[in-house]
């Protein structure tokens, strides 16, 4: 959420940002509201100044017995009230305006994030390992899950619909493998692991900048809740409306969960295989960073996430995100893409982002430190993909296919498969 103090101070900055984001900012309806809002508050100020002396005035009329007098003022204090009344229900009613542009306008990017119209012109920062060459004809994710019968799509659209996949044998045992591997990597290096619910109320998806904009792309279940698209939501309003203290920063979180996304805005993209489901198993990193921290912590995150693929022994590049390609709750965004060969491309496999003092604004999460500063301050916010199950196995089962079909397993992942070294059809 962005904060009115900076909005207004830095009118014709924020109007080129939502510019370069290709968002629609009207700039003069802004203006026009503040100014509503700060003489309504004017209003409300003075009326409560008028009413407080005329209710001092009724106490020393009263106590020299001139009731006629008293009474008048009591009915100057009606009438006060009345106005006073008016002018709230005005502030209050230009305050929900000014709210909800507030409300659904994107973060303001940072300066490292490159000004750019889309995708297509996100730069490349970086590339680690180099894509295999085959010297057979290799095959997508989707027919060699078939062929070795560890990815059943005909079932799994069965059962729930399209974009829903069941696992067996193998490959079940491959999912709950990198799960296990993603935690263990991450408490390993400083993460705390958590275990929260995945069914969360309205405001928790509010707080993280999930509703209202992408409520569409949310799962409802009972009541006003919904099921979590990312660890990113409760993991980050864990402190939702808490002060914490600056001596236990940055707060480095991670978690498996099941994520649920409808995918309202993705009709006709990645419908083949499991790189875009409406159900998947991800791995999620949180950070609680002070704001002078937040840019190092960022590289650290992308770094983790990194470092997976790397173990794993997968090819990758790191591109940061134009602003007009740019997450809604984000200010910096680097995205890591794997080396898929069915595409003959690199596909988003992490995006790591820190959204500022964004998402805290929403959720209420500041912090204090008495050695530099009175009160309080918000913090600031990022997470990352570390990893997520379903494309991490698309990308090994495709770079480690092997002529006769079966899947080389990374040596990284074999001691959690129980020693399996390949994955073959069964007898």
């Amino acid at each position: 959420m962005l904060d009115i103090r900076y909005v207004r101070d830095n009118q014709e900055a924020v109007a080129q940002a939502m510019a370069n984001r290709n968002f629609p900012w009207d700039a003069e309806l802004f203006a026009s509201l503040d100014e509503q809002r700060r003489e309504a508050i004017s209003a409300e100020e003075s009326l409560q100044a008028e009413r407080n002396a005329a209710s001092k005035e009724i106490g020393k009329l009263m106590g020299a017995g001139k009731k006629e007098e008293a009474e008048a003022a009591k009915e100057q204090v009606r009438q006060i009230n009345e106005k006073l009344a008016e002018a709230s229900a005005k502030r209050e009613k230009v305050d929900a305006k000014l709210n909800d542009i507030l409300v659904g306008s994107p973060n303001i990017p940072c300066d490292a994030t490159p000004v750019g119209k889309d995708e297509s012109e996100n730069p490349e920062r970086r590339r680690w390992g180099t894509p295999r060459e085959f010297d057979f004809d290799f095959k997508p994710h989707w027919d060699l899950g078939t062929d070795l019968d560890i990815l059943d799509f005909d079932r799994g659209n069965k059962l729930s619909g399209s974009r829903f996949t069941v696992l067996g044998g193998a490959g079940a045992r491959l999912e709950r493998a990198l799960i296990n591997y993603f935690l263990d990597t991450h408490t390993s290096r400083g993460f705390k692991e958590w275990w929260p619910p995945i069914v969360v109320k309205r405001q928790t998806m509010f707080g993280t900048g999930q509703l209202p904009k992408f409520e569409d792309d949310a799962y409802h279940v009972s009541g006003d809740n919904f099921l979590i698209p990312t660890a990113e939501v409760v993991l980050t309003n864990l402190h939702a409306g808490e002060v914490l203290d600056a001596a236990d920063l940055p707060k480095w979180y991670t978690a498996f969960t099941p994520c649920f996304r409808e995918e309202a805005g993705s009709a006709g993209r990645d419908t083949r295989g499991i790189i875009r489901q409406h159900e998947f198993d991800k791995v999620e990193m949180v950070k609680f960073a002070t704001p002078e921290d937040s840019d190092a912590q960022l590289e650290s995150m992308t770094a983790e996430a990194e470092y997976l693929l790397q173990q794993l022994e997968l090819p990758y590049r790191v591109i940061s995100l134009c602003t007009g390609d740019l997450g809604f709750s984000a200010r910096q965004t680097y995205d890591v893409e794997v080396w898929l060969p069915s595409y003959n491309a690199y596909k988003e496999i992490s995006s790591c982002s820190n959204c500022g003092d964004f998402q805290a604004r929403r959720a209420n999460i500041k912090y204090r430190d008495p050695a530099n500063f009175k009160g309080t301050r918000y913090v600031h916010t990022l997470n990352g993909s570390g990893l997520p199950a379903g494309r991490t196995m698309a990308a090994i089962l495709e770079n480690y296919q092997q002529a006769d079909g079966s899947i080389k397993v990374p040596d990284v992942l074999v001691p959690y498969m129980g020693g399996m070294e390949y994955i073959k059809a069964e007898a």
